[in-house]
């Protein structure tokens, strides 16, 4: 029973998930650079190594040399050891290398599959948030606490409406300034206060009246503008690729809005509510709260774009936040600290059993394994009537 649990995606939204076709559409201004590294990288990788295996082993290491950086720093203002700088910039750069082969991997091998592709997004959704953590500590923005909430609660929007707009066109866009140009930017910045320090980012920039910590903010909201205006002229202005410009599922463009913005909400509201100021005390633990319920949402319209099926506009996981605004609303009868804590525990184990269910239930029903490359052999005979008798129905 533990094994099985609850299925997550239907039989219909199964078929579909077999016809998707991955479609990308730009290229950032260095990627071309990178693809020649990366070319050259995959054929150093033993064609043993699963796909999926390489994702998830970059995700780990991402996530892990970003809570050492929080464990040192969980204010975002302390001084942060040399050596944690250096592991995660090696971090992001052993994470962007290994998402960038994964799929080369998978076509070197004879791999590919939709469940690929998902959990590529996925785990892209939650390095999104640990990336904009560490860059946010790196530049001690926790003495711009407004700031550092901005930049962490933008990029997850950036980051859920660049696959919003996916949803809506059935392709997904890059942009001149994109991932790859913000992850190199993180990467220098962790070298150069491993190398230099941090205190040349409190010093005054000449003629501008900021200091250089938010130069590196100033320069992302510029590119999250640009992201932003080529999403939103696709989904309000251009209209999707389904009847009377739909979605690839037949369903209106705008409503995916909803949950999104129920988070952005909610956490506005927590933060300037807050009667113990909850977020200015804890601001990497608010935000890594956040984050997960974020995640969650955005591996769900990545779910319904591949499937071309409606998005489920609620879920579970909002019951996170909504847990810690009632708290407030009674006059925190619960310590802040201990509800923020089991909205951040609630919300992880809740996206972590949605993506073990649905990487399961895909796995099963393309027999494969999820993190090596051989098949089920015992069930392939199986697999193949049961596919039939689904065509058939």
């Amino acid at each position: 029973m533990v094994t099985k649990g609850k299925e997550v995606l239907t039989n219909i939204q199964l078929r579909r998930l077999l016809e998707h076709q991955y479609k990308a559409e730009g290229s950032s201004l260095l990627e071309p650079v990178m693809q020649k590294f990366w070319r050259w990288l995959v054929e150093q990788v033993p064609r043993w190594w699963a796909p999926n295996a390489i994702t998830a082993t970059g995700l780990v290491l991402n996530i892990m040399t970003t809570l050492v950086m929080v464990y040192y720093s969980p204010d975002a203002k302390h001084k942060v050891p040399s050596w944690v700088y250096i592991i995660n910039a090696l971090g992001v750069f052993i994470y962007q290398s290994l998402d960038a082969i994964d799929g080369k991997q998978a076509r070197r091998t004879s791999t590919s599959t939709p469940l690929g592709e998902l959990l590529d997004h996925g785990c892209d959704s939650l390095s999104t948030v640990f990336v904009t953590i560490g860059i946010c500590i790196a530049l001690e923005l926790g003495h711009h606490l407004n700031w550092f909430f901005f930049n962490c609660f933008a990029i997850m929007f950036l980051f859920y409406s660049a696959h919003w707009q996916s949803y809506v066109s059935g392709t997904l866009r890059f942009g001149m300034i994109d991932v790859t140009e913000g992850q190199l930017i993180v990467m220098a910045v962790y070298l150069f206060n491993a190398f230099v320090g941090t205190d040349f980012w409190r010093l005054q920039v000449p003629g501008l009246g900021t200091s250089f910590q938010l130069i590196p903010v100033y320069f992302g909201i510029f590119a999250a503008v640009l992201q932003c205006i080529q999403n939103f002229s696709v989904i309000i202005i251009k209209g999707g690729v389904g009847k009377n410009r739909s979605t690839v599922a037949g369903t209106s463009t705008i409503f995916p809005i909803l949950p999104i913005s129920i988070i952005m909400c909610l956490a506005f509201v927590i933060y300037h509510k807050s009667p113990t100021h909850i977020y200015m005390n804890h601001p990497c633990l608010y935000v890594i709260s956040f984050g997960m319920a974020s995640a969650k949402i955005t591996n769900k319209l990545v779910i319904a774009h591949m499937t071309r099926s409606e998005m489920d506009l609620l879920d579970y996981t909002l019951l996170g936040p909504l847990f810690v605004c009632l708290n407030q609303y009674f006059d925190c009868k619960l310590n802040e600290v201990f509800v923020l804590w089991i909205f951040c525990i609630y919300c992880t184990c809740n996206l972590l059993y949605f993506a073990r269910q649905v990487c399961l239930q895909i796995s099963r029903y393309l027999n494969i394994y999820i993190f090596t490359i051989t098949r089920k052999p015992n069930q392939v005979k199986e697999n193949t009537r049961n596919n039939r008798t689904r065509q058939n129905h």
